[in-house]
């Protein structure tokens, strides 16, 4: 059986695992921890009172965090003519069609989002099988096919986030960096927050929100009081 580092350890023993935390004193605790030797991404996993089988049922979307992610996400574009000039004045990594298509199809993948212009879905329609399982698809729900190119290369670049319910109705998510002060934290986390509640399926019943854990990615997790949110 693996052993735990001692840093790890060492946050571990800080947090009461039968204790139930508010957002302030999770976060407060996360700041608390020691730190790894580089900048850990700070998530949150929600636990969702639905059934992802049904479509009825399906969350996802996406949202402009107000601090940002603290990540900078390498992004490509589909578009031609003018939309692929646009892109790379707005600051698109990469930017093609068919020949972008074509590299991607023979195993190129050193990107972290893909945008695609309307027009452009038949050629990455086509790479549903390299893309979709990866989640790098573009998807009109989260803003990623559309023809306002700039506007969308310009907010993922600025920290937006995309989320997707998993198959056990768990909501997983980054929402800053470590070196993130506490109030941002804060105020992504509740950003998130608000994000997922205005996404509530009507067919959801019971309690929406069922569990609800922050964690580093060297860290312990640390669940959180729903009802406190």
């Amino acid at each position: 059986m693996a052993k735990s580092g001692k840093k790890y350890s060492a946050n571990r023993a800080k947090v009461d695992s039968d204790r139930k935390y508010t957002l302030e004193e999770a976060v407060d605790l996360l700041k608390s921890f020691t730190p790894s030797k580089f900048d850990e991404s700070v998530d949150i996993a929600v636990r969702l009172g639905v059934d992802p089988r049904h479509a009825d049922q399906m969350v996802r979307g996406a949202e402009m965090l107000p601090h940002g992610s603290g990540k900078s996400a390498r992004i490509v574009v589909f578009a031609k003519g003018e939309k692929e000039i646009e892109a790379r004045d707005a600051g698109a990594d990469f930017v093609g069609a068919d020949d972008l298509a074509k590299k991607i199809s023979d195993g190129w993948l050193d990107f972290d989002k893909a945008i695609a212009t309307p027009d452009m879905m038949g050629v990455v329609g086509k790479l549903g099988r390299v893309l979709g399982p990866r989640g790098l698809m573009p998807n009109p729900k989260v803003g990623t096919v559309t023809f306002d190119i700039a506007r969308a290369v310009q907010e993922i670049k600025a920290g937006k986030v995309e989320f997707r319910v998993e198959k056990a109705g768990i909501v997983q998510v980054p929402v800053g960096r470590l070196s993130f002060s506490a109030e941002k934290l804060m105020e992504n986390i509740t950003a998130m927050v608000d994000a997922l509640n205005k996404l509530k399926p009507s067919s959801s019943k019971g309690n929406y929100m069922r569990g609800f854990t922050l964690a580093s990615t060297m860290g312990p997790g640390i669940r959180i009081d729903v009802n406190s949110l």
